[in-house]
């Protein structure tokens, strides 16, 4: 017990932890991404989906309850990563003179230097995505009210074309996205250098994923608010 308290105070034990969920939530962002996908098949496969998300496990298990499983897994990744980051910040911050932080400022890419203020934009805007699209507590009115599970089944897809026939609403998302976006291709490129995966000889190929995910995950996040501002999707 004693090596791990020890390994965990150490800055090396931090950049893993935060590493290791990150590739959780990486995962996890690229499953959802793959997910709001469906909506170009129709109302169907968007709605089918959703309710496959809640019924998965049945019988064996509760309805919900992978489901819930999985959430709280995704809580605690996402503690340990914003965790690990402050304490990470601040360490990074108070062993620096002012001087030589402000150098680095300069040197970093735009990724980099963005990448905590990246991270607090992100994590505001996945509980604004929570209430908004999961629990339908905010973003809508009386008159496009937001259309909880009935009898029916889920409206999922409809919910979605409610929620970005507005410019406001879908520019605010698309420049979350942007904020995800230079944090994935930070990110990545950061869990490749923590975990010892990189080399002269894979740097090239681990350069390319980390802009891949990063361009990849952004384009199909977006394309789906654009597609209904536009009446592609409708």
């Amino acid at each position: 017990m004693a090596a791990v308290a020890t390994f965990y105070r150490s800055t090396i034990g931090k950049k893993v932890l935060m590493a290791l969920s990150g590739i959780l939530l990486v995962g996890f962002v690229v499953a959802h991404m793959v997910g709001n996908l469906k909506a170009f098949l129709g109302p169907e496969a968007l709605n089918t989906y959703a309710g496959f998300l809640r019924d998965v496990g049945e019988p064996l298990f509760p309805r919900e309850l992978l489901l819930w499983i999985f959430r709280i897994v995704m809580l605690v990744a996402i503690i340990v990563h914003v965790a690990m980051a402050y304490q990470l910040t601040r360490r990074d911050l108070s062993g620096r003179p002012v001087h030589y932080a402000n150098k680095k400022m300069l040197q970093a890419s735009f990724a980099s230097s963005t990448m905590r203020w990246g991270g607090l934009i992100i994590l505001f805007f996945v509980i604004y995505h929570l209430l908004h699209l999961t629990g339908g507590m905010v973003g809508w009115s009386t008159t496009t009210p937001f259309i909880h599970e009935s009898a029916e089944g889920f409206q999922t897809y409809q919910n979605v074309v409610n929620a970005f026939q507005s410019w406001p609403a879908t520019l605010f998302y698309i420049l979350a996205m942007g904020a995800l976006g230079m944090h994935l291709y930070h990110g990545v490129w950061s869990m490749v250098q923590t975990l010892g995966l990189n080399s002269k000889r894979f740097n090239t190929f681990w350069h390319g994923l980390s802009v891949a995910v990063a361009a990849v995950c952004f384009c199909g996040f977006i394309s789906v608010p654009l597609a209904v501002l536009l009446g592609l999707v409708h």
